[in-house]
């Protein structure tokens, strides 16, 4: 990882981002209690470890990772993806969004607006993804 993109992740901890991973970590362990919520609580770890450290990595679909489909990334991922947005999705990303318009008024917010609609945009179809290096 790069210098800039570790003060980055560090000021990103500080100002919220543990807060918010931890909130999503919760979710996911909410959502594996139940055994119908595991497609979600896998995605929500996804997203857990991704708002804990968005700078200098991306999320990339895992069969273009891979090579190779799995259920993630196939029919069950796109319905699974669809019942997401449908309940949780769009509010969270609009929630992101939100928070991007207020960093960004400020020119030292702008990386941190940035971090928040690569989050607004996992957090509308988050299965089938996996967190990569950029």
């Amino acid at each position: 990882m790069q210098p800039l993109s570790i003060l980055l992740n560090v000021l990103w901890i500080l100002f919220g981002g543990a807060l918010m991973a931890a909130g999503w970590l919760i979710a996911a362990v909410i959502m594996a209690i139940t055994i119908i919520g595991l497609p979600w609580a896998r995605a929500a770890f996804n997203i857990a470890v991704y708002s804990l450290l968005p700078f200098g990595s991306r999320a990339v679909r895992r069969d273009e990772l891979t090579g190779q489909s799995d259920l993630g990334t196939g029919a069950l991922g796109l319905i699974g993806n669809l019942i997401w947005f449908i309940l949780a999705g769009w509010w969270l990303a609009i929630g992101h969004v939100v928070l991007a318009i207020g960093y960004a008024v400020t020119i030292i917010g702008i990386p941190f607006a940035w971090a928040h609609l690569k989050l607004a945009g996992i957090a509308l179809w988050p299965i089938g993804k996996a967190i990569v290096p950029a």
